[in-house]
């Protein structure tokens, strides 16, 4: 495992997770690849197994920043498509993306969106995509609560912006709560799963729930 110089002056939990970050081939492969994140890698399995993400497709990236996943999403749907990333975080420009510093979680969010894409389909979107977590506060069943409040706010925007036939992605916990988001998820799309693509480490209750084919 790789060391630390000042390993003596960290917290045991800080020590932990940057000996983890040094360790991970995942973090290792994303520099040398240059993305800005191991992230990336997760969207980039998903797709690879849902073919979500097609050339000319319309996305948005909600909670964007650093760009791993809207990264990803340009390169795949291509010249054609359109990709739309939203934070209330600044985040350094990416080829092919177009960045809303805008909270989406602000009202007015989804009518941005929508006048951004205007003359494509009434400003509608092909996918929704969410990786966003809050930030943690070792209580487990607090973070949990914190990550299924964004994954229903996300579903929500979701329902507003995406065409018929469209896909959203977000990320959850284990843990219970996601039984009834996944419950609503169902009465709104044709198919929804829980995935956890190999770049989601074993040991994380991390899991993605993967909507597809949006009633409208």
């Amino acid at each position: 495992m790789a060391r630390l110089k000042d390993e003596k002056r960290r917290t045991l939990s800080s020590r932990t997770w940057l000996e983890r970050q040094l360790s991970d081939p995942y973090v290792a492969r994303a520099k040398r690849e240059g993305f800005r994140s191991r992230a990336a890698y997760k969207l980039a399995e998903i797709d690879d197994k849902y073919k979500m993400l097609k050339p000319g497709a319309r996305v948005v990236d909600l909670g964007a920043a650093p760009g791993g996943w809207s990264e990803i999403a340009a390169r795949r749907v291509g010249a054609k498509g359109r990709v739309v990333a939203l934070d209330f975080l600044d985040m350094k420009p990416i080829p092919g993306v177009e960045f809303l510093k805008l909270d989406f979680l602000d009202a007015a969010a989804p009518a941005r969106v929508k006048e951004m894409l205007a003359g494509k389909a009434q400003g509608k979107v092909d996918v929704v995509l969410s990786d966003m977590a809050a930030n943690a506060t070792g209580h487990r069943k607090t973070d949990h609560l914190r990550i299924m409040a964004l994954a229903e706010a996300a579903a929500f925007f979701a329902r507003d912006v995406l065409a018929a036939g469209g896909t959203f992605l977000c990320k959850v916990l284990q843990g219970g709560t996601e039984v009834a988001l996944l419950a609503e998820l169902k009465r709104d799309f044709e198919s929804v799963k829980h995935v956890k693509p190999p770049a989601s480490r074993t040991g994380s209750a991390e899991l993605y729930l993967l909507a597809r084919g949006f009633r409208g």
